[in-house]
């Protein structure tokens, strides 16, 4: 990674570039200044078309509008994050500002004015480095390091909203009155400048209202959705068939191949890839990824790529890592297999949002008492939550799109105490886990750690599993590892 060049100040600049410390050159004589200021080509753009989600964000924009009418709506994208001295992690907006606006860019901000007639929105950007004080090139921010980046007519093209800069936002907002929502977490400055007229009930109350919103999916997350299931069907493919070198490794290879799909087909994985082989299948989160993958173990994969509007999948397949299962191994898979069968079933429109988590469970329990692993009556089971706490650790699924756990800000009411409707998405996902140094179970099960888990769409009729590429039963299971394998 080269080393930026001294960020010499510059008087006329509003506000001085910061100088960098130990840099190799001390300084910017006027001749380079003048030299960098001229002898470059006209890149505007001028023939671009709206993007592809222009049509939906602006109808999200107005449902938002008749919500809050009358009120000053404040949501940002977020600023870059450091993650060591000068270098910052890859930029991800926030949610909300990406779903209202299909922007990505950091330190944006959409401000919807309250108007006769509903809200006017604005989006405020940075726009294109500016070369006469030098930032574009002695900025570590600026465009000869990072990359151009679109100027604020360019983006009123692509996002169909009319586009300011967004360093003077602060001082307008400072000088705002009126009622005023922000949607908090993401830009300190933003808040900032709101401090005096916000209050974090009423800021919650947009927080939440965003979220409900993203409960039903229209057409375009669907398509985007599906997109990012086929990608991830995809990176599982990928690693069936290098499970020969992530046996000479480790899960990082796994890992790996994953992450190299998702970066070619996405914009990344849509969240910490779980490579989990062995006993580390049974630690729900397994993100360190640096254990071995044996002969005669499973291989947990949890995974799912990113489309580049952030839509994600989340997927789990558990892997005969020789490519078939051993008798214990094929008796808690078929258990989770069949308690995955009984909740896809339950998913449907009308139905209690608890309704698919119920019969999961419900099935699992009954294998456990039937294993003699728990006493029954199964009711027994369910009520204390036996099966839950100790082997199947968490819920069966939760709702899916532009965050893995979407839609986390909803009301109790509308989530896991509501009714599936047509285009909500989630995830079926149930399991059975049985820690290593489990001395309640018998041997021969104690390491081996099971899920199953698909991307369900309800549809009118009832539902589509998004991710029925990929093989669930075991004999399924085994058959297409042998024909990926030759």
């Amino acid at each position: 990674m080269a080393e930026e060049l001294p960020e010499t100040p510059d008087t006329e600049a509003e506000e001085p570039i910061k100088q960098r410390k130990n840099g190799l050159y001390p300084g910017v004589s006027d001749e380079l200044a003048e030299n960098m200021k001229s002898g470059w080509a006209d890149t505007e753009l001028r023939d671009l078309k709206p993007i592809a989600q222009a049509g939906e964000t602006a109808r999200r924009r107005a449902a938002l509008s008749a919500r809050f009418p009358g009120e000053r709506l404040v949501v940002p994208a977020g600023n870059l994050k450091t993650r060591s001295n000068d270098t910052e992690y890859a930029f991800r907006s926030s949610v909300e500002y990406a779903y209202l606006t299909g922007n990505q860019t950091e330190d944006g901000v959409l401000v919807m004015e309250p108007a006769t007639d509903g809200h006017e929105a604005t989006l405020y950007l940075l726009p294109r480095s500016d070369r006469e004080n030098g930032e574009f090139w002695l900025s570590g921010q600026g465009e000869l390091w990072v990359g151009r980046r679109h100027s604020l007519a360019e983006a009123e093209l692509l996002y169909g909203v009319p586009c300011s800069d967004v360093r003077e936002l602060a001082g307008r907002l400072r000088e705002a009155t009126g009622p005023v929502r922000v949607v908090r977490g993401h830009d300190a400055g933003i808040e900032a400048a709101l401090t005096d007229k916000v209050t974090a009930e009423r800021d919650e109350e947009l927080r939440v209202f965003l979220s409900e919103m993203r409960l039903v999916k229209d057409d375009f997350e669907i398509g985007e959705l599906q997109k990012a299931v086929d990608s991830t069907v995809r990176g599982f493919e990928d690693v069936v068939k290098v499970l020969d070198r992530a046996k000479a490794t480790s899960e990082r290879y796994v890992e790996g191949t994953f992450f190299l799909r998702a970066r070619v087909e996405g914009n990344d994985v849509g969240y910490g890839t779980i490579a989990a082989s062995g006993p580390h299948a049974c630690t729900l989160h397994w993100v360190r990824n640096d254990g071995p993958v044996r002969s005669g173990d499973l291989l947990l994969l949890d995974a799912g790529v990113e489309t580049h509007t952030y839509y994600t999948a989340d997927v789990t397949r558990t892997l005969p890592v020789d490519g078939r299962f051993s008798g214990i191994q094929r008796k808690i898979y078929d258990a989770v297999y069949e308690a995955q069968e009984a909740g896809i079933a339950a998913v449907r429109p009308g139905a209690k949002y608890r309704d698919f988590h119920d019969a999961a469970q419900r099935v699992l329990a009954e294998k456990l008492v039937e294993w003699g692993l728990v006493e029954g009556p199964v009711e027994r089971v369910l009520e204390l939550g036996l099966q839950v706490r100790r082997w199947t650790l968490h819920g069966t699924g939760h709702m899916l799109g532009m965050d893995v756990h979407d839609c986390a800000a909803a009301r109790t009411e509308t989530y896991v105490a509501g009714t599936l409707e047509p285009g909500m998405c989630l995830t079926v996902e149930p399991g059975l886990y049985f820690q290593a140094d489990d001395l309640t179970v018998p041997e021969e099960y104690r390491g081996i750690g099971v899920r199953i888990e698909d991307d369900i769409l309800v549809t009118e009729d009832g539902n589509r599993n998004l991710s029925a590429a990929l093989p669930r039963r075991s004999e399924d299971v085994e058959a297409w590892m042998a024909r990926l394998n030759g």
